[in-house]
C-alpha cells in the first residue's frame, strides 16, 4: 500500500499534522505503538499558545476547546509568600494563552481523524524506516502478528524522545541538559487557588498552582530527583505547596481528592538536524524542554505547521524550497523556546549544587523582571508565544 505521508506516531504532533494535510487532501496514515486507551490517557501539559489555538481552529477541532478551555491573560508570580501580577495581554497588545489540557487535545485530535475516515493503526509493533533518501521510503511495522510495509513519498517521525525517527535520522547532533530535580505533580478534584497560574519561588524550592477546569487543579512542587512517589503522601504534597506559597495564599489552597500523582524529570533536549532524505522530525522527537515555560506540545504545533505548510507547497505547487528549509526554519523558533523554557526553570527553581554567588544573581535577575515593564514585557512576549 502506498500513501503519500506515513505519520508515525498518535501524539499532538501526529494527529494534527494528519488533520492539516486532510483539510488540504493529503493523504496520511498514522502508526502508534500504544493501544488508543493510552494514548488518550497520557496525562501531559496544558497550557496552549494562541498559536496552537489557531491551529485547532484551522482544522475545525475547537469546538470542546471553545467551551471547555479557559483563557488567560496572565500569570502570578510568587516569592517567598509576595505576590506578583504579570499582565500579559496588556503587555504584549492582547495576547492570551489558554488552559486546556494535552489529553483532552489528544481526544479531539483521534476522534475528528477518525470522523473524517482517518486511519490510525494503534500497537502498530517493532515499526522500522527504510530508503530514506530514496523517491520511495518505506515503513515495516507488526499488527497483530503479521508483518506488514507502507511506501510513501515522506515520513514524518512525530513518535517522541524514544522514538524510533531520531534513531534512524543520520548524523545527528544532540545537545541536553539534565537538570538535579523533578516535578511532583498532582491532579485533584478542588477548587483553584487563583483565577490564574501561580508560579512560586520559595527558599524550599519551587511551586506551580495550575488547573485544568474549574473543578480540576494541577499542582506541582520541585522535588529531588532521587525522590520516589511512595515519599509523598497527599498530606504531605499539600502542606509543602502552601508553605512554598506563603502564609496569604496557603489559606487559598483547596485539597481535593488525588486520583494522579508522578514524578517528571526535567531535561532540556535539543537534535540537529530535524530533517534527513524523506524523513522528518517533528515535537519531542526532535526536542524536549523542562515545562516551567509551558512549551512542549506548543513547539510540536509550531513544527507541525511549518512541516505541514511544506508538504502542502510541494503537493500544491512542487515547491522543495519548504521542504529544504524545514529543520532550519524550525529549530530558530525551538532554540528560542529552549532559551526561554532554561531561563524560566534557572530563575525560578532552588540548585542545591550552586555556590552562593549563583544564588544571589539568580534571585537578582528575578527581581529585576519583576520591577522592570521591560523585563515583565519580555517575559510575557515569551509566555504567549513568538510568531511562526
Amino acid at each position: 500500500m502506498h500513501v503519500p505521508v506515513v505519520i508515525v506516531g498518535s501524539g499532538p504532533a501526529g494527529l494534527l499534522l494528519s488533520h492539516l494535510l486532510h483539510v488540504q487532501g493529503i493523504e496520511s496514515v498514522i502508526l502508534e505503538r500504544k493501544s488508543r486507551d493510552y494514548v488518550e490517557g497520557r496525562i501531559r501539559a496544558g497550557v496552549l499558545e494562541m498559536g496552537t489555538v489557531d491551529l485547532m481552529k484551522r482544522v475545525g477541532v475547537d469546538a470542546r476547546m471553545n467551551k471547555e478551555g479557559i483563557i488567560h491573560g496572565g500569570i502570578y508570580i510568587s516569592v517567598n509568600g509576595k505576590r506578583t501580577h504579570v499582565n500579559m495581554e496588556e503587555l504584549t497588545g492582547g495576547s492570551t494563552v489558554m488552559v486546556y489540557g494535552q489529553t483532552e487535545v489528544t481526544k479531539d485530535l483521534i476522534q475528528a481523524r477518525l470522523d473524517h475516515g482517518g486511519e490510525i493503526i494503534f500497537e502498530a509493533e517493532d515499526v522500522s524506516l527504510h530508503d530514506i533518501n530514496g523517491d520511495t521510503p518505506s515503513v515495516r511495522y507488526v499488527k497483530d502478528g503479521n508483518a506488514l510495509e507502507l511506501t510513501c513519498d515522506y515520513i514524518a517521525a512525530c513518535d517522541g524522545f524514544h522514538g524510533v525517527g531520531r534513531k534512524t535520522l543520520p548524523g545527528v547532533k544532540e545537545f541536553e541538559k539534565v537538570y538535579p530535580f523533578g516535578w511532583l505533580g498532582v491532579l485533584a478534584h478542588a477548587k483553584p487557588v487563583a483565577e490564574e497560574l501561580i508560579y512560586a519561588k520559595h527558599d524550599r524550592g519551587f511551586a506551580l498552582c495550575s488547573m485544568r477546569s474549574d473543578k480540576v487543579v494541577r499542582h506541582y512542587v520541585q522535588v529531588p530527583i532521587t525522590d520516589k512517589i511512595e515519599d509523598w503522601s497527599d498530606d504531605r504534597f499539600w502542606d509543602e505547596l502552601r508553605t512554598r506559597l506563603g502564609e496569604e495564599d496557603a489559606e487559598l489552597v483547596n485539597e481535593g481528592e488525588v486520583f494522579e500523582k508522578s514524578i517528571a524529570p526535567l531535561r532540556s533536549f535539543v537534535a540537529e538536524p530535524m530533517q534527513h532524505g524523506r524523513l522528518f522530525l517533528a515535537g519531542d522527537a526532535a526536542h524536549i524542554v523542562p515545562p516551567t515555560g509551558a512549551k512542549g506540545l506548543n513547539l510540536a504545533a509550531s513544527d507541525v505547521h511549518y512541516l505541514s505548510e511544506a508538504l502542502i507547497a510541494k503537493y500544491k505547487s512542487n515547491r522543495e524550497d519548504l521542504l529544504a528549509s524545514y529543520s532550519d526554519t524550525a529549530l530558530a523558533r525551538v532554540w528560542k523556546a529552549e532559551r526561554f523554557s532554561w531561563w524560566m526553570t534557572s530563575m525560578l527553581h532552588t540548585f542545591d549544587d550552586q555556590n552562593e554567588f549563583d544564588g544571589r544573581i539568580r534571585n537578582a535577575e528575578l527581581e529585576y523582571i519583576l520591577s522592570s515593564k521591560a523585563g515583565l514585557k519580555t517575559l510575557s512576549e515569551n509566555y504567549v508565544g513568538l510568531p511562526y
